[in-house]
């Protein structure tokens, strides 16, 4: 069957796309182009589809339209990507935040929760000016609001994969074992 035969089919797991999710700043794009390399997939980085539909950044979308304006564009792509042949694709952090997104990726996706402490977090995401949602505001702070609100959806992931400590290759080798247990659990 084909990952992308009909709405109406399920897909099996070992057929659908891997969906990277997780807080700003655990590695969901370096990561998971490693990732896509070592299993033969396609990579789609969902922030620069978004850039691409919207013929903007993701700081002038949110500057110049506003969250929500941002967020209903980001699940429209989604929605795309994830009917799409199979891929590795790495999610925004607030993509779970949108009920028909949690659906389309609880019926077309693997879902692996990157989760990392929020202070390896806080410290990767100061390096760069580029994260609208800290613009403003002391990192570690803007990071346990939003833990608390999205860390019961990251819960719900098929695999958590603890990628704070190690080198990226590392997290890549974390996510593929945990992967291959997923898939032969889901196969018994």
């Amino acid at each position: 069957m084909s990952p992308v035969a009909s709405d109406d089919e399920p897909i099996p797991v070992h057929d659908r796309t891997i969906a990277l999710v997780g807080l700003m700043g655990v590695g969901k794009s370096t990561v998971g182009r490693r990732l896509a390399k070592r299993l033969g997939l396609p990579f789609a980085d969902g922030d620069i589809e978004i850039e691409a539909a919207a013929g903007m950044t993701v700081s002038d979308i949110f500057a110049q339209l506003g969250e929500s304006e941002f967020r209903a564009g980001e699940a429209r792509v989604l929605k795309r990507l994830l009917h799409a042949p199979r891929m590795v694709l790495a999610t925004g952090g607030g993509a779970v935040l949108n009920p028909e997104t949690r659906a389309e990726l609880k019926a077309r996706a693997v879902t692996v929760w990157m989760r990392a402490d929020l202070e390896t977090v806080a410290s990767r995401v100061q390096r760069r000016d580029t994260r609208p949602l800290l613009r403003g505001r002391d990192p570690m702070e803007a990071l346990k609001a939003m833990a608390e609100v999205r860390y019961p959806f990251y819960a719900c992931a098929d695999v958590i994969v603890d990628v704070a400590s190690g080198a990226h290759g590392e997290a890549v080798d974390g996510i593929v074992r945990a992967l291959e247990a997923y898939w032969t659990e889901a196969a018994a």
